[in-house]
């Protein structure tokens, strides 16, 4: 029985890459998780901050998708599987820090979201920056890794304010680690887009980062439109007098 079953693993194996690498080539994967991650922020983070129960299913749906993207972004087996590994990792760390709620392990959890998101930052660019037709799904993309990008900010930020209590000054203090997730969403994605914020950076290094994000809040969307547009541009199909 085992011999008949072996030759077709690999099939299987190859077939659900071809499928998941389907999935995300066109606009389906990209909408997926574009749409989870604007649930995650908007939706999600005010849950966090007023108790609310129930956000794990999203959570599960926003990974699942970032593994699935790990497989098709990358033609590396290693970074498949240095991705899908940072996933999970980052999964067990905040489970365990659910469990078990700890100093070290909180910091763990921030370091780890914000090196996971970040790889994932890539992960979204290349599948965005493949080539072909510019399409919505690349449109997508770019809306997806800006996103991203500030999640990866708000979780360097809860990490410094766990790591130095102090280097946010908010308002009213958050009373649990929750609350500080969604404080710290919230200053990052008001530093990204130069809103602005009641949330005020103390620290020095705190500073650094919100300077950085607020550069990189500037320049990340004036690259990638130019980028699109010149991919566009060399997509266009030439007229018979070589224009």
């Amino acid at each position: 029985m085992n011999d008949h079953v072996r030759p077709h693993l690999p099939n299987l194996s190859a077939n659900w890459r071809n499928y998941v690498g389907d999935f995300w080539r066109g606009d389906l994967g990209l909408t997926l998780l574009t749409l989870s991650l604007v649930v995650e922020i908007f939706v999600i983070s005010p849950m966090r901050e007023i108790g609310v129960e129930g956000r794990i299913f999203f959570n599960l749906i926003v990974g699942v998708l970032m593994i699935s993207g790990a497989v098709a972004g990358s033609r590396s087996r290693a970074w498949q599987a240095l991705l899908s590994a940072a996933v999970a990792i980052c999964g067990l760390v905040l489970w365990a820090g659910r469990l078990h709620p700890t100093r070290q392990l909180h910091l763990w959890g921030s370091a780890i979201v914000t090196i996971t998101l970040l790889l994932f930052v890539h992960v979204v660019l290349v599948v965005m920056f493949r080539g072909g037709p510019i399409t919505f799904s690349r449109i997508q993309g770019g809306v997806c890794a800006y996103l991203l990008v500030g999640m990866a900010f708000a979780s360097a930020y809860q990490f410094l304010e766990q790591l130095i209590p102090g280097s946010l000054l908010f308002v009213e203090a958050p009373r649990d680690l929750d609350q500080l997730t969604a404080k710290t969403t919230y200053y990052s994605f008001s530093i990204l887009t130069t809103v602005g914020s009641e949330i005020s950076a103390h620290g020095p290094y705190v500073r650094s980062l919100t300077t950085m994000e607020a550069i990189v809040g500037q320049l990340f969307p004036t690259i990638l439109i130019g980028a699109l547009v010149a991919m566009a541009i060399q997509a266009r199909p030439k007229s018979p007098d070589g224009r």
